[in-house]
């Protein structure tokens, strides 16, 4: 199955008394590329056909570096983390016109698209499905991450272990799939992007797994 990602890049101001701008080094198309070559398509949305655009807010300090990001429009989805991830990446290769004002916010809007994915053989109601599964398997990984927190802090009741087993079960969190994490999170590393490699191994610990302790002892401590 082939996957072409289509990525959308167009920089928004907050603010429309905005004469000098910040101006991504290389210019909008080196921006649009380093989006585009550096996402990674959130497994459960490809999996899905779910799509959409997804509009990051960050701030810049005078050093190019973004020190205040957040969605301000998105799906509750994994392509919102994402989003939100790749445009992060980007701090510190902007070039800051002298009377920039910090506290303007910038807007990018990334635009998550699958083709030849025969997602047009989903129906409405299937998406909509989609997205009410991903926010009730939200609620129920917290279950499972609340319960390897306390057990990693030694206060976990081991009598709710096998409950949580199931739940992992019925989620789907095997060996595959925290196999598939860590390849997530090396690829991260490779684009140097600790924070999000780190979060990826913290959630394999969350899972009850230890294979990702030498990287969290390396890499996130």
């Amino acid at each position: 199955m082939i996957l072409n990602l289509i990525v959308s890049i167009v920089l928004q101001f907050s603010s429309l008394f905005v004469d000098d701008q910040p101006v991504f080094k290389g210019g909008q198309r080196s921006l649009t590329t380093f989006i585009y070559s550096r996402l990674i398509y959130p497994e459960y949305s490809k999996d899905n056909c779910l799509q959409g655009t997804i509009q990051v807010s960050f701030k810049l300090n005078q050093q190019g570096k973004i020190f205040h990001s957040e969605v301000v429009r998105g799906y509750g989805l994994d392509l919102d983390a994402e989003a939100l991830r790749v445009v992060r990446l980007t701090t510190g290769r902007w070039i800051m016109p002298a009377n920039h004002d910090s506290t303007v916010s910038m807007i990018l809007p990334v635009n998550f698209s699958l083709k030849n994915y025969k997602c047009e053989e989903r129906t409405k109601d299937e998406i909509n499905a989609a997205i009410n599964a991903y926010q009730a398997r939200e609620g129920l990984s917290k279950v499972v991450f609340n319960y390897y927190d306390q057990k990693f802090k030694g206060i976990a009741n081991p009598a709710e272990e096998a409950r949580i087993e199931a739940i992992k079960m019925q989620l789907g969190f095997d060996d595959k799939f925290i196999q598939s994490l860590l390849r997530q999170a090396q690829q991260k590393l490779k684009q140097e992007d600790r924070q999000g490699a780190c979060e990826d191994f913290i959630t394999i610990r969350r899972l009850g797994s230890d294979k990702s302790a030498k990287f969290i002892e390396q890499y996130c401590n």
